[in-house]
């Protein structure tokens, strides 16, 4: 078979346009020197980049068929001339030292599964352990000149290119990205630029206008559940549910804990009653053993998942379709949740957390985010306006002034 039938064979899941598209260029020979891998998270832009990295360099790993000459490596992972780069915090910015073990644990994972969450600002913490979080991951000027550089540089060892993969490259800082455009516009020879972008409103446009661009789809819900199924085992009820919960983002989905998952949902549902009810000695508790059970990064997970079970609310108010709401296995709850709390102010609710979401990246203590809102929501499951305005949040807390 040839490569045009067979790139992204067996690694990569669905995508034919954007698979035909690479096809056709590794068969033609008219490698761009940038490529720029877009789309919404979960469609597989890392996944992709690899894939072409390896047929570039005559790897058969994620692809059965790739370009002449054959390497002999067994994966991207361990070619010399494939390097792959993310947005890194400041934490793990201290030295080259620290920088290239952050890089090598992340690209472990992705060598096992190339949909693996490795970014950062998606998974700061890669074990379950305790511990701080910070989101803010980016490329600074000094990563850029003190390491990314140095690869960019470096002729082909083994293979007949160096392709440099930046994943994330819309957080590249205003200095780093004018220094890595003027690279762009004269380019070393034999190196080719894979690069990945969640928003490319957010890149220089003169760095776009030099990029071919490969535009990822959203994964349709039968081949997320296809793909949890048959790559990670998982059984077909779990893998549809998991698809609703996460809108089709594979490597979401795959990343979930399940039974943790039902676990928290059932406890956000007695939030939600306790917040009615305004049982403030039972609220307190909860919100404090969350607040002591849970790292930051699972904290920020239990708030998506409260922004998703209210969606489903609102969702089965309007229209009363089981089809169209995530957690379809929790119908009966949510039907009777709707038909008692028929004037409850769920757009509000949502708007609600969304605004005070963003306070967990900035270390406002778990406990005090969802006792303010268990006020609020008491309010607004009524149909009432809460007591303290939106505008004077910092009411509910004085004392927080300066946070919120």
């Amino acid at each position: 078979m040839s490569l045009t039938e067979t790139f992204g064979e067996p690694g990569l899941i669905g995508q034919k346009r954007t698979r035909d598209l690479l096809a056709r260029s590794l068969t033609s020979g008219r490698l761009n020197h940038a490529w720029l891998f877009t789309g919404p998270e979960g469609s597989g832009k890392t996944a992709f980049a690899l894939a072409f990295a390896e047929a570039i360099n005559g790897i058969t790993h994620l692809n059965r068929e790739a370009r002449e000459p054959a390497s002999s490596k067994s994966s991207w992972f361990s070619h010399p001339d494939i390097h792959l780069f993310m947005p890194l915090p400041k934490t793990v910015s201290e030295s080259d030292g620290q920088r290239t073990g952050e890089l090598i644990s992340r690209a472990r994972l992705l060598l096992e599964n190339p949909y693996e969450r490795v970014d950062f600002r998606q998974r700061p913490l890669l074990d379950k352990e305790s511990g701080s979080l910070n989101r803010q991951a980016f490329y600074s000027t000094d990563y850029f000149n003190d390491v990314i550089r140095k690869r960019v540089y470096l002729k082909p060892n083994e293979g007949e290119y160096t392709v440099v993969i930046l994943t994330g490259i819309e957080t590249m800082r205003e200095v780093a990205a004018n220094a890595f455009l003027k690279i762009l516009e004269e380019p070393p020879d034999k190196v080719i630029f894979l690069l990945t972008a969640d928003r490319t409103d957010l890149l220089l446009p003169t760095i776009l206008s030099r990029c071919r661009m490969a535009r990822l789809s959203p994964l349709s819900e039968n081949e997320v559940v296809r793909a949890l199924t048959e790559r990670d085992g998982m059984n077909l009820d779990d893998a549809k549910l998991l698809t609703r919960m996460t809108g089709g983002n594979y490597s979401l989905a795959r990343h979930y804990d399940l039974e943790q998952l039902k676990r928290s949902r059932s406890e956000l549902i007695e939030f939600l009653r306790n917040a009615y009810s305004q049982q403030a000695d039972i609220i307190v508790k909860q919100v404090q053993e969350w607040q002591s059970s849970l790292n930051t990064e699972n904290q920020i997970v239990l708030a998506d998942n409260l922004e998703l079970f209210l969606r489903d609310l609102l969702v089965w108010s309007e229209t009363g379709e089981v089809s169209l709401i995530s957690n379809s296995d929790q119908a009966e709850v949510i039907q009777k949740f709707c038909n008692t709390l028929s004037s409850a102010r769920l757009p509000e609710m949502i708007e609600d957390l969304r605004d005070m979401k963003p306070l967990l990246y900035q270390n406002v203590p778990f406990k005090y985010i969802f006792t303010v809102l268990s006020i609020r929501y008491s309010y607004l499951m009524r149909g009432k306006d809460p007591v303290i305005p939106k505008n004077e949040a910092w009411r509910h807390l004085p004392a927080l002034h300066t946070e919120l």
